[in-house]
């Protein structure tokens, strides 16, 4: 069932039909920011706290090779930034809440190019509890809590960004075999495939350069939050 707020913005085509894409394209994102953290910043997601929580409790029962240090880093600063995207997105009524997610979004895009330039000549061998390895960890988790509190409140299904744990089994649980009617079925193995597509693509692009996989990153989130803005500028015709 989709939420008030979507409804109020599905009544406008353009938006409707953008904003699904602008969501797909920023999940491509959380699979590539993800790639850079967990491979090259220490064994840590900056985007999918679920999967951070997790090496968080193995670092406290002392896993070789996960640190406390790099997994807090990247949980509060996702959750100072949660808040300030939450705050943002408080001010949004029932018929705005595609314009200030839009303005969320837009911070998010500074925060990875914040982390795009801290990354220049960065490498991960030579610079281990360095100021530039936590200040990477901490501007993309910053990022990613940005654009988490936004979508939250978009509340649109199966577009979460950064989890895919219920968007698969919905695609089990709601299948024909299962005795559903594939709901959005579509939509569900496009966030599946973005998700890989974008982890695949910062997995490949680190081998030659870190600043270069989030320069990436980065372009793909502004050419998202260009898109969105423009739908939310063009008049629909009647």
């Amino acid at each position: 069932m989709y939420p008030v707020g979507w409804l109020v913005m599905a009544s406008t085509p353009t938006t409707e039909k953008i904003v699904p894409y602008t969501l797909l394209g920023m999940t491509a994102v959380t699979g590539l920011v993800d790639a850079v953290s967990f491979l090259s910043l220490g064994r840590v997601f900056t985007a999918n706290m679920t999967g951070n929580v997790v090496i968080l409790a193995f670092a406290t029962a002392r896993v070789p090779g996960l640190s406390i240090k790099y997994s807090l880093t990247a949980l509060l600063s996702f959750l100072v930034e949660a808040v300030f995207g939450g705050r943002i997105m408080a001010r949004a009524g029932a018929d705005s809440p595609i314009r200030f997610a839009a303005q969320a979004f837009l911070l998010e895009d500074v925060f990875l190019f914040a982390a795009s330039l801290c990354a220049i000549g960065y490498r991960r061998t030579l610079l281990e509890h360095s100021f530039q390895l936590f200040a990477l960890i901490a501007l993309t988790a910053l990022a990613m809590g940005t654009r988490n509190a936004a979508v939250r409140k978009l509340a649109i299904p199966d577009l979460t960004t950064t989890v895919l744990t219920l968007t698969i089994t919905g695609i089990g649980a709601d299948s024909s075999i299962a005795n559903g009617n594939n709901p959005r079925l579509a939509r569900r193995v496009e966030s599946v495939v973005a998700m890989f597509l974008g982890a695949a693509l910062g997995a490949v692009t680190i081998r030659y350069s870190v600043s270069a996989a989030l320069w990436l990153g980065t372009a793909i989130s502004a050419l998202c939050s260009a898109a969105l803005f423009r739908a939310l500028r063009t008049p629909d015709k009647l």
